[in-house]
């Protein structure tokens, strides 16, 4: 049969909504092509309070809405014809001998389940509100889209209310697959959350199956490389709140810089600190009262590295602070608002991409990792470090002020790639080594940026943080000849001793922390 035989006349439409708005344009258009309605409950009510004409459901079926409402659709004469096909005589006969009429398009969404799970901790009301019927009704429709439509969302008012005035009352088989496809995304999509409210509560943090709810944000150009296809989702039905302000869209890369440059900001103190971000690696990082002192004292820990990257601050940014972001080619300004005259200044750079990230929040989520159909699941490297995690295992202990900054330097550990070094002075880098093999190595660069970069190196404040033990004394050795006075790494090496010996044979403080905080 041509696809041109498939458009089908839609004469009986089923409604039954949660969420009841937009509905007007898409009822006077239904009216405009003579489609009879019928509903049930609240969504009869609005429909009949717009001024358009409906049947109960419970008067098509001659059966009452029972148990409270939890009994509405559910009925043979409803299912009956949304699942008949129109085409198979047998079909046709048994729909005559009952008296059931056919259901030709069904519009239907959700009991707002995830946000009364949001908003509401009685489990009472979480449970009244797992929809049975609408997803029923959905699967139906979907089942048979050869002869039924189906909306799943209002999203896809517009699309129906254009394919009927295209088609005169009619819509084709390519819609109703397409608006197929959608419904058993839906359904697919509310049963997750069901099944991981359930999972959550009752399993363990790994159950047997894991489904990921994943909503397409947008379509990317490419991916890492121009020969790689890419996209981006949203693991939350909350709304992608990262607000671009101006240039062009953002790229793969820049969403990866992006939410590395988050996770670095969003963990320091309210409105305060500033981090720059290269390849998802941070090139300095800085938190000063004065945010401008903070931003330079970013730049300056590798200015090289710097040139092109991210600048991400966790504060609204003002005139002062904009008039020097733009004397630097930055690909991206990250902030948490921005004063109407100081993204006038930013917007001079055509190119520049300017995100506030105001209400953007980092949720607590698991980190995942997939290649070769497998995937690893991880919960996240986010706890808020404690001080009673660390212990000072030197002779010589840490004023107040050290101690903090020795708790800043292993903080911006966790953001660095394995192996991690980071030297710090007074709540700024001043040394980063990243994404050496060798513990070594990465002590060495880091120390290299510090000489290269830093006018003063002599300072009693110095105070230089690992990810992971030192296996040997090589690497602490190397940090105390450059003028690292203080040291953080955690513990766990058959050499503590040795390098706890060796801290103490210099004069240097030496603090050791319960968790590594490796990253690749």
């Amino acid at each position: 049969m041509g696809a041109n035989k498939r458009i089908m006349k839609i004469k009986k439409a089923l409604i039954s909504v949660s969420d009841k708005s937009n509905l007007y344009s898409l009822l006077k258009v239904l009216k405009y092509f003579d489609i009879k309605l019928i509903s049930s409950g609240g969504t009869y009510k609005k429909i009949r309070n717009l001024g358009f004409k409906c049947d109960l459901i419970s008067e098509f079926t001659k059966t009452p809405e029972i148990l409270d409402g939890r009994v509405k659709t559910l009925h043979p004469k409803i299912h009956a014809g949304i699942l008949n096909i129109r085409s198979k005589k047998s079909h046709v006969k048994q729909m005559k001998i009952n008296n059931y009429k056919n259901i030709d398009l069904v519009i239907v969404n959700f009991y707002p389940f995830e946000k009364v799970l949001q908003k509401n901790k009685n489990h009472g009301d979480i449970i009244e509100n797992i929809d049975i019927g609408g997803p029923t009704l959905v699967r139906a429709a979907a089942k048979n889209y050869n002869d039924v439509t189906v909306l799943s969302n209002q999203n896809q008012y517009k699309e129906l209310i254009t394919e009927l005035k295209k088609n005169k009352g009619r819509t084709s088989l390519a819609f109703r697959k397409k608006m197929c496809a959608r419904a058993f995304s839906e359904i697919s999509n509310y049963d997750l959350l069901i099944s991981n409210f359930f999972n959550h509560s009752t399993i363990s943090e790994f159950p047997e199956k894991k489904i990921l709810n994943a909503n397409l944000v947008e379509v990317l150009r490419y991916g890492e490389n121009p020969h790689q296809q890419a996209a981006i989702y949203n693991l939350s039905s909350e709304k992608f709140k990262l607000n671009q302000l101006s240039g062009k869209k953002l790229s793969y890369n820049n969403y990866n810089d992006i939410l590395s440059a988050l996770t670095i900001t969003k963990s320091f103190p309210h409105n305060k600190g500033v981090a720059i971000i290269k390849h998802a690696n941070p090139c300095g990082a800085s938190i000063k009262k004065d945010n401008l002192e903070s931003f330079k004292l970013s730049m300056s820990c590798d200015p090289v590295s710097s040139f092109g990257g991210i600048v991400s601050c966790n504060f609204k940014i003002d005139e002062k602070l904009a008039t020097e972001l733009i004397k630097i080619f930055f690909e991206i300004i990250i902030c948490n608002g921005i004063t109407k005259k100081a993204l006038k200044i930013l917007k001079t750079k055509n190119k520049l991409r300017i995100i506030d990230a105001n209400e953007f929040k980092l949720e607590k989520v698991n980190n995942y990792f997939s290649n070769f159909n497998i995937l690893l699941d991880q919960t996240s490297d986010s706890e808020k470090l404690d001080n009673k995690d660390f212990n000072v295992v030197s002779k010589v202990k840490p004023n107040k002020k050290i101690f903090n900054n020795l708790i800043f330097a292993f903080n911006m550990c966790r953001f660095v790639k394995s192996n991690a070094i980071v030297i710090s002075k007074d709540f700024s880098t001043i040394g980063i080594g990243s994404g050496q093999p060798s513990r070594l190595d990465s002590c060495n660069l880091a120390i290299q940026k510090m000489k290269k970069f830093q006018k003063d190196i002599s300072d009693s404040s110095i105070v230089a943080a690992s990810d992971a033990f030192f296996p040997f004394v090589d690497g602490i050795e190397k940090l105390i000849q450059s003028g690292v006075k203080a040291i953080i790494q955690p513990s766990g090496s058959i050499r503590d001793k040795e390098i706890i010996n060796f801290a103490n044979e210099t004069g240097t403080i030496l603090v050791f922390s319960k968790n590594r905080h490796f990253k690749h």
